[in-house]
């Protein structure tokens, strides 16, 4: 992470061009330096071999020349040739004095200023023994014409490490000086690397901050160059990404709301068939989908359709227009309603609204069922007044009691089709909820002893023992409908009675329940299949073949006896075994009449 920051690229990105240009005028001024030195160091011999040979051919005193060649010839040293005749003087007594003298007599180069009176520089190798070696010095030579045009020649020379040693300190300077450029260049590198990465670290933590999703985070604007306005445009930008990210949260809030409140499914595909959105009946349906294919709630299985869903979809992709179909999961019916959803010109996938019409398809079958049973019932009726009326008209009763006889059954399918009538008007008025109850304050043992006595007489005759179990201590009055709920135990107790053998037994039970009343209505009779205990209380249940205890009766007391109970704010139940007997509860709240 320390060689990825921004600091040290541009650190050692100054550090390397500085030092790359220190090294390179370094290289470039030693190169200059040694040369200047040594060119100096030329010159500078040149001049005064001149100057000595100059001397000797003016001066014909040998020993004042040979005194100011001493001065002139300073730390250098002087070989004169003159004739047959070598003179040599050297600062200090040192054995390359005659190593030179040697040269200059053998060395055919320096013979050329004598022979070709020619002035030379060069540079010559003697040893320390007075040889020929590795030890470097520089030679001048200028020639002069002495007396009687005799020739002769100046010879000075120099030791390079004495030429040399003012290009070394030179050099150590520069070094020197380069070493101290450096270290001043990598501490100011340091600080205007920092410097100017500083907003850029700033701007850095500010980005991981709105990444984390705190937009309010602010970047300062120290200035007000190029590293500002990107701070005033970082500022600007998160100020407008808070204001974008608000409003897609608000519509992604309002459109949750919409989908978690709509009663109807509503689940979204994308292109390939993947579910992306469900609202909690969408996500009810799948439950229910998953349970009937006996599947675990994970996240595989979860993103799953069923394949009639998935065929849907496939043909809306397809025809690229909405489609309906219906499909049956765990007894409910659902409605699919599935249209294509638009990528500007392309269909990026699929929206499914599902809705449950079980309740339909129930009324319709209810209403089916109805008339159906309906016709069913006045058609037996209808046929026997049809048929007796003929032969009255007929003149088949040849005696008078045939034709009571006949009249009778007339006036019983009469009366039967009335009951029949009245009942379904009743039904239908308690079903809208135009329901009159006359409520008023009742004994309770009493109104229970009432109906008990009422069918003493049907149940003595039929060998069946009907008793009465009262446990009320705490009220014995009660506010309700006499009348209504004298009809549903009379239903009760009459079918109970009708579907019990002789020997056996029929209990009307009323107790106390939290504030209001139990009542029971219990035989020992036949019973009720397990199958059918969810449609007693339907209309014309005893029209069902499957179903029929009995052929008496309309079918319709036990809805009529639900609404009256749900009428007064309680609840009907059933309880039975086949073959043991049939328990019906009924739970009444108690009211007051303020209450009412």
């Amino acid at each position: 992470m320390f060689w990825r920051s921004v600091v040290v690229k541009v650190w050692f990105t100054i550090i390397l061009l500085v030092s790359f240009v220190l090294f390179t005028l370094t290289m470039l001024l030693l190169q200059f330096f040694e040369n200047s030195h040594v060119k100096e160091a030329e010159r500078n011999l040149h001049g005064t071999a001149s100057k000595i040979a100059h001397i000797i051919e003016d001066t014909k005193d040998e020993k004042i020349g040979i005194s100011v060649l001493r001065e002139l010839a300073d730390d250098s040293s002087v070989i004169i040739v003159k004739g047959q005749t070598l003179y040599e003087y050297t600062p200090d007594e040192s054995a390359q004095k005659s190593a030179v003298a040697s040269l200059v007599k053998s060395d055919k180069t320096l013979k050329q200023v004598i022979d070709k009176r020619k002035a030379i520089q060069k540079k010559v190798y003697v040893d320390s023994n007075g040889t020929k070696g590795n030890q470097p010095l520089y030679v001048v030579g200028v020639p002069f014409a002495a007396e009687n045009d005799q020739r002769g020649a100046v010879y000075l020379y120099q030791s390079l490490a004495q030429i040399e040693e003012p290009a070394k300190y030179t050099t150590r300077f520069i070094w020197l000086a380069a070493g101290i450029a450096i270290v001043l260049t990598t501490i100011f590198a340091f600080f205007l690397s920092t410097r100017i990465t500083a907003p850029l670290r700033k701007m850095r933590l500010a980005a991981f901050e709105v990444a984390k999703g705190n937009f309010d985070t602010k970047v300062p604007i120290l200035t007000y160059d190029e590293i500002g306005e990107l701070a005033i445009a970082f500022n600007k930008m998160g100020r407008q990404l808070k204001f974008n990210i608000d409003a897609l949260n608000q519509e992604k809030e309002q459109l949750a709301s919409i989908l978690s409140s709509m009663a109807d499914g509503v689940m979204t595909l994308n292109r390939e068939g993947v579910l992306l959105i469900t609202n909690p009946p969408a996500e009810r349906f799948l439950q229910s989908w998953y349970y009937e294919q006996g599947k675990t709630k994970d996240n595989d299985e979860m993103r799953e359709l069923p394949s009639k869903i998935l065929s849907l979809f496939k043909h809306v992709v397809t025809v690229e227009r909405e489609q309906i179909a219906e499909i049956t999961i765990q007894g409910r019916t659902w409605a699919i309603l599935m249209s294509p959803l638009y990528n500007q010109t392309t269909i990026r996938g699929a929206v499914a609204v599902l809705r449950d019409i079980s309740e339909e398809r129930k009324l319709d079958k209810l209403r089916k069922d109805f008339i159906a049973n309906v016709s069913h019932e006045l058609r037996t009726p209808i046929a026997m007044l049809q048929g007796y009326s003929e032969a009255i008209v007929d003149d088949i009763a040849g005696s008078e009691e045939e034709q009571k006889e006949i009249a009778q059954i007339i006036y019983e399918e009469s009366l039967r089709m009335g009951r029949l009538v009245n009942e379904l008007l009743d039904l239908a008025r308690m079903e809208a909820g135009h329901v009159q109850l006359e409520k008023d304050y009742v004994h309770i043992k009493e109104f229970a002893d009432r109906v008990v006595r009422k069918f003493q007489g049907l149940a003595k005759d039929k060998e069946i023992t009907l008793s009465l179990e009262m446990n009320v201590e705490r009220q014995n009055e009660f506010y309700m409908d006499p009348d209504r709920i004298e009809q549903v135990l009379t239903n009760l107790i009459d079918n109970a009675i009708r579907h019990t053998k002789e020997a056996g037994s029929v209990t009307l039970c009323v107790e106390e329940y939290h504030d209001g009343l139990l009542v029971k209505v219990s035989d020992t009779g036949d019973g009720i299949p397990e199958e059918d205990l969810p449609f007693v209380f339907e209309r014309f249940y005893k029209a069902d073949k499957a179903r029929t205890r009995g052929k008496s009766g309309t079918g319709l007391g036990l809805a009529i006896a639900k609404n009256i109970v749900e009428a007064h704010g309680g609840s009907i139940n059933v309880h039975s075994k086949l073959g043991e007997g049939t328990s019906f509860s009924l739970v009444l709240p108690q009211k007051t009449a303020l209450q009412d």
